[in-house]
């Protein structure tokens, strides 16, 4: 008779872990792996890296997982590898060479056509992308060798660096909005040089105002006690940290925490100029209740809020 070993349970967690991603893990699969190591009930990843892609990689767990979509609409930097003269079918390492050209460019044509791409700009979505069109992502029309229209999108290109150049390697800095795919910027910064270009590696530095120097890791994770993986997290508003701060009284923290609108223009409470976002806390202990919106006439509205239990 076999004996089966039990599964121990999962255990809330509840905080930010910045992972380092390594190669050839999709950013589930990396999440996955984490969440396992961590004995965490709840755990969501805030936008996907690419499995040939590495570098920063924020995971969520437990309360955290309510504000993950704040770094999906925050800037990322990346540092790429161009691999001028190449093009591939999917604009990267993971796809077949499609077309081979000669590459002689100089440094000044490779700056002047990054000065083209720097600003707000327009990109077509690959087809080799996980958006979806009538409910099935773009990269399983393309697996079948479907090809669809796609609608150019406004993206901004806030910096553009280049740090290296051995040709036909063209090593860039990149720091971009939201919806920008690094992918389809090689492919255009090659295809502005006339001889096309795939990339070879890209690596994410930094999310937001999360940097790629405090990550660790699965390698890491795997090996450290329990413990010591607890402390590695960053509290849970880690995601909130660029937005001001109300701090209410323990009556109003407690109307607010049940998802009441408060009028503090009569209450001894310290606002920030202007209205938007705002974190809010507990003034008594300092214990995160969620975010809010500051309205007008000094209205805050519950937005997203956090289980104090």
């Amino acid at each position: 008779m076999t004996t089966q070993i039990k599964k121990r349970p999962r255990v809330p967690v509840h905080g930010v872990l910045l992972l380092d991603k390594p190669v050839g893990f999709s950013s589930n699969d990396a999440l996955i792996k984490a969440k396992r190591f961590m004995n965490a009930l709840k755990a969501g990843h805030t936008g996907t890296l690419d499995p040939f892609a590495t570098g920063l990689l924020p995971l969520c767990f437990g309360e955290a997982t309510k504000f993950s979509q704040d770094l999906l609409e925050a800037d990322k930097t990346y540092t790429t590898v161009v691999h001028l003269g190449m093009t591939t079918t999917t604009g990267d390492t993971e796809g077949e060479v499609v077309e081979q050209k000669a590459v002689n460019v100089s440094v000044a044509q490779i700056e002047q056509v990054l000065l083209q791409f720097t600003g707000p700009i327009q990109q077509v979505p690959p087809m080799y992308s996980a958006l979806k069109r009538d409910g099935k992502p773009l990269y399983e029309y393309a697996r079948a060798g479907v090809t669809l229209e796609r609608d150019a999108r406004d993206v901004i290109i806030h910096e553009l660096a280049l740090l290296a150049y051995d040709a036909p390697l063209l090593t860039l800095k990149v720091k971009c909005s939201k919806g920008t795919y690094v992918r389809v910027l090689g492919e255009d910064i090659g295809a502005a040089l006339g001889c096309g270009a795939h990339l070879k590696e890209l690596r994410r530095i930094q999310v937001g105002h999360l940097i790629l120097e405090k990550s660790i890791t699965l390698e890491s994770l795997e090996t450290l006690p329990e413990q010591e993986r607890l402390t590695l997290l960053d509290p849970v508003d880690a995601l909130l940290s660029s937005f001001p701060v109300v701090r209410l009284n323990d009556e109003l923290a407690t109307r607010f925490l049940h998802g009441q609108r408060l009028a503090l223009g009569k209450e001894v409470v310290v606002l920030p100029a202007g209205w938007g976002r705002v974190r809010v806390y507990r003034d008594s202990d300092g214990q995160l209740l969620g975010s809010a919106q500051l309205q007008e006439y000094q209205i805050l509205a519950p937005e997203r809020l956090i289980n104090t239990q």
